[in-house]
């Protein structure tokens, strides 16, 4: 069964940091580009980031540029978004999902799989 399973997510005051892990099972995880969504509550969800099959290229919204950074390491089937400066307006809950592609779609449009999402909160 393929599956993909966020987690890392919890409170942090504004200007902290925390890394999300998105792990994959039931698949390799290597042929598949990666892209972490969020949704804060009453908002539209927002593609946050996108990487690669090969990690040879990543793209980010312009929201979180110079402060989230995407990364995967395929041997152990996980990607991860570091997200540093966190701002009050990051309170979301974040996903991540996956489709079988070498490049990023265009709006990180038509993903086939997805998580159930883990919970950021930015408060003091």
């Amino acid at each position: 069964q393929l599956q993909l399973v966020e987690s890392g997510g919890g409170l942090v005051q504004p200007g902290g940091s925390l890394r999300l892990s998105c792990a994959a099972s039931g698949f390799t995880l290597g042929y598949y580009v990666i892209a972490w969504f969020r949704q804060a509550p009453g908002k539209e969800r927002e593609g946050v980031s996108c990487i690669s099959s090969s990690a040879s290229s990543t793209n980010y919204a312009d929201s979180v540029k110079g402060r989230f950074t995407i990364s995967r390491d395929n041997a152990k089937n996980t990607v991860y978004l570091q997200m540093n400066n966190l701002k009050p307006e990051d309170t979301a809950v974040y996903y991540c999902a996956a489709v079988r592609s070498s490049w990023c779609p265009q709006r990180y449009s038509g993903m086939d799989y997805w998580g159930k999402g883990t919970l950021v909160t930015v408060s003091s």
